[in-house]
């Protein structure tokens, strides 16, 4: 029986025996007429002061069932992700937990500049899935331990438009692809696939971008060792109001300590 039938069940049932047994008892007890139509219509208002809690009652316990359901929908849907996400992380010889920690500290990020709600949901999942297009790219391109040549950069610019394209087509991932498709865009306009320009850019991927250069920088990749620290810091500074959000650079300097604490792996007890 559905939650809603099953209410509405109920609801007939106790209105239909409130209905018989008030009628019986008060034709019983009272003979005036003056009184018996003050009393029914008292007991009007009783029956729907009592059915309306009765209501809320069903309602609020169906509804926390049915969020009880979908937090699980939820999480089974993320866990799957993250699986995901690991193999992708595996296959581009990623450091560690790369989708992962960017992820964290992306939050991180936006929970300084006010994101909250849906919009810091959505921003999680395009965090971890801001490279999911690189699925489409061959082994030869995307561990290469050198330079990429002119027709192969060009193919692997293609990963944000493939990584939106792919995000489109799951109901609950539509609007998670600001990170995918714009995490390249510059804040001067230089960037791909759109060429979008300073806050023409989704906030999202403004965030994500800051996040994702100085790990890109700072850890180990097939193509370059890392890089001091410091130097990964100064570079922030150099391309705030070029390649980056000069406001995001700098809350993220301003906090340095706390988001890189958040970048670090998760110790499981």
């Amino acid at each position: 029986m559905s939650p809603p039938f099953r209410t509405a069940f109920v609801y007939l049932i106790v209105a239909a025996l409130w209905i018989w047994f008030s009628d019986q008892a008060l034709n019983a007890l009272v003979s005036g007429q003056t009184e018996l139509t003050f009393l029914q219509s008292l007991k009007g208002w009783l029956f729907v002061l009592t059915t309306a809690l009765v209501l809320y009652w069903m309602i609020g316990r169906d509804l926390r069932r049915l969020e009880a359901l979908n937090r699980m929908l939820r999480n089974g849907h993320e866990q799957s992700l993250r699986v995901l996400v690991s193999a992708m992380d595996i296959r581009h010889k990623e450091t560690g937990d790369h989708s992962e920690r960017v992820m964290r500290m992306a939050v991180g990020l936006a929970k300084l500049v006010g994101v909250r709600g849906k919009p810091l949901h959505d921003l999680t999942f395009g965090a971890l899935l801001h490279d999911i297009g690189k699925l489409a790219l061959p082994d030869a391109i995307l561990i290469k331990p050198g330079k990429l040549e002119g027709h192969e950069m060009e193919q692997m610019r293609q990963h944000p438009q493939i990584g939106y394209d792919l995000l489109q087509q799951v109901d609950f991932l539509r609007a998670a692809g600001d990170i995918p498709y714009g995490h390249h865009e510059r804040w001067d306009g230089g960037g791909y696939p759109q060429g979008l320009r300073g806050e023409a850019i989704p906030l999202a991927a403004r965030i994500f971008s800051v996040v994702d250069v100085w790990d890109a920088l700072i850890t180990v990749r097939v193509y370059k060792p890392a890089w001091p620290e410091m130097e990964v810091l100064d570079y922030l500074r150099e391309v705030a109001g070029s390649q980056l959000d000069p406001e995001l650079v700098a809350l993220f300097l301003e906090n340095y300590d706390e988001l890189k604490a958040l970048g670090r792996p998760v110790e499981v007890s």
